[in-house]
């Protein structure tokens, strides 16, 4: 009896843990939202949270009419499930935990594509294409591997996803981001329009993605570990399902660090998910040695993903959903092949026959292996073929991209009428206002003899303005510099007896030569740079002073050391008094 009593406590525990993982799998949509929202630019931020919100709620709607049925209805010849409405029907005896669990499931795959097509795709298409991918392109090959299809009969292993949600969604984002082309100002172009170079968009709020990330990887622990029905299995699983992307994140820092000189955050970011799409799929049948590889290998693979789309595919995909989640969602799956070991807790991989079959690298052959290649394969010309028809289709009739000037624009305000999300906030895209060295430009030369001698008195000398005669004798001063120089130009300015100045922080766009920063493995065109803007009004201080003060100060030889400009003033008035002249300069009550 009460053997039967813990049974039944431990039956309805995990039952009730099997709700709290889905759960957790439906606030995995805020952390796409937030990772896709932080990775793109501001302008479209309303439209990525619309999109996010709505990939679920048509999901749900999709699901409930045929997805489940076709995910987990009766088998028919080990293809599709049979449909049905008896959510509707026989809702009495439904089985509601699994629904609602397979549907969580279901919107990631759809969310996925968002952030690959993000910035340029119509909002009314991506609701379609939403529709199809939860409807059709899921729920069947989902059946195929969970609901007890001819690779579930074959012994295929994909215990949480990385073939059946991410592969299938990262195929999916890889077709529809080529077939749409890329965001305006990615890629330069010759004269024969070949891509010549490619820009990076960086994105503007890293902060934003890094949330994302985090609640991503929290979610995760109930993406993978919310069907295991043993604790020893569900804490083998939240083991390599923390080894494996924190490993991942690692050698992506170290990777980055090496070739591009600094460690770069959203690639980081971007590992930390590859690991854990790379896990998905074996995280139930793998050990410690082999989650510390297949994390290793994705936090290689992503940096692989994102450099094979920006240099050799040109295929623009803003948040890497293509190199986290297409490519390490294959590796995932293989992985399952290579290192599935029969030490794990409630190991059961079986081939049609009942035999055990382990990884390669623990003795098992090749059989597994073979068996995971073929389910990769199959899978993924079944998500190519469908998805190209959905695109061709929907780009036939209502169309893919947003025009022109709408992406120029912003999708917050063409799509949906939201002026901006950042309501209260001063925005500025920066990320295309690039400028090119041209026959018409002038930078100088590199040589030091053919330099003239004031460029080899500087590098880049402060424009000052010879001081004209002007009958009031006020002169405004507006000097231009780097940030970093601020606090020292003010204290020099104040020891000069200057007691008040006006200063703006402002985007400074030119021409530079020398190395930029990377993001993401593409250089920046350092073109727009945060600088600051000081105005200052003087009578009775010399301007003279005010300029050789400044120049003093700004001086580094380096390009961007600064600019001063010297203005007449015709007019002063002091609101206060109402006095005019020199005596509105004077700081007295």
């Amino acid at each position: 009896m009460t053997q039967e009593i813990l049974d039944a406590i431990n039956e309805n525990l995990f039952a009730v843990w099997f709700l709290i993982g889905a759960a957790l799998v439906f606030w995995m949509q805020a952390g796409f939202a937030m990772v896709e929202a932080g990775f793109t630019r501001a302008k479209n931020t309303g439209n990525i949270l619309m999109k996010n919100l709505m990939d679920f709620c048509i999901g749900t709607i999709t699901f409930i009419l045929i997805g489940f049925s076709f995910l987990l209805g009766e088998d028919i010849l080990g293809f599709i499930g049979k449909p049905g409405l008896d959510v509707f029907t026989a809702y009495a005896n439904f089985d509601w935990s699994n629904f609602v669990f397979n549907l969580v499931f279901c919107a990631t795959t759809a969310t996925i594509v968002s952030g690959a097509m993000a910035e340029r795709t119509k909002f009314l298409s991506y609701c379609i294409y939403s529709a199809v991918i939860s409807a059709l392109i899921y729920p069947i090959e989902a059946h195929w591997i969970w609901g007890g299809g001819w690779l579930a009969q074959m012994g295929f292993h994909d215990f949480a996803g990385s073939c059946a949600i991410h592969m299938v969604g990262g195929t999916c984002a890889l077709i529809g981001a080529k077939l749409l082309g890329p965001r305006i100002g990615k890629f330069g172009y010759d004269k024969d329009g070949k891509v010549c170079k490619v820009n990076a968009i960086p994105g503007h709020n890293i902060t934003a993605g890094a949330l994302g990330c985090f609640i991503l990887w929290f979610g995760w622990y109930g993406f993978n570990g919310a069907a295991c029905t043993s604790v020893s299995q569900l804490g083998s699983v939240f083991l390599t399902t923390t080894m494996a992307p924190g490993v991942a994140t690692v050698v992506c820092m170290i990777f980055t660090w090496i070739k591009y000189g600094k460690p770069d955050v959203s690639m980081c970011l971007n590992a930390s998910l590859a690991g854990l799409v790379a896990i998905t799929a074996p995280c139930d049948v793998t050990d410690a040695f082999g989650s510390i590889i297949i994390g290793a290998v994705a936090g290689l693979l992503v940096c692989f993903g994102v450099w094979l789309l920006d240099y050799k595919l040109h295929v623009d995909d803003p948040v890497g959903a293509v190199a986290v989640h297409f490519m390490n969602g294959i590796w995932g799956t293989i992985a399952v092949g290579l290192f599935a070991t029969d030490t794990a807790p409630g190991y059961s991989i079986a081939d049609a026959d009942g035999n055990v079959m382990k990884g390669l690298f623990y003795g098992g052959g090749f059989k597994l292996l073979g068996i995971q290649l073929l389910g990769v394969i199959t899978v993924m010309a079944w998500a190519v073929v469908t998805i190209t028809i959905a695109f061709l289709i929907i780009k036939a009739v209502v169309g893919l991209r947003v025009s022109e000037e709408e992406e120029i624009t912003g999708l917050d305000i063409t799509e949906h009428g939201l002026s901006s999300a950042y309501a209260g906030f001063s925005i500025m895209d920066v990320s295309d206002s690039t400028m090119s060295v041209n026959e018409n430009t002038d930078l100088g030369v590199d040589d030091y003899d053919s330099a003239s001698a004031a460029k080899k008195a500087a590098a880049v000398p402060v424009v000052s303005a010879t001081v004209p005669s002007a009958a009031t004798g006020i002169y405004k001063v507006v000097i231009i510099a780097k940030l970093s120089r601020y606090d020292k130009l003010r204290k020099a300015l104040n020891d000069l007896g200057v007691t008040g100045m006006t200063v703006t922080q402002v985007m400074g766009c030119g021409v530079q030569k020398g190395s930029g920063e990377k993001y993401r493995g593409v250089e920046m065109d350092a073109t727009l740079l945060p600088k600051v803007k000081m105005e200052v009004v003087v009578s009775k201080i010399p301007v003279e002073d005010v300029v050789d003060v400044a120049k003093r100060t700004l001086y580094t030889g380096h390009i961007g050391d600064g600019k001063i400009f010297v203005y007449d003033v015709a007019k002063v008035v002091k609101v206060r008094t109402g006095e005019e002249g020199f005596a509105a300069l004077q700081d007295v009550e």
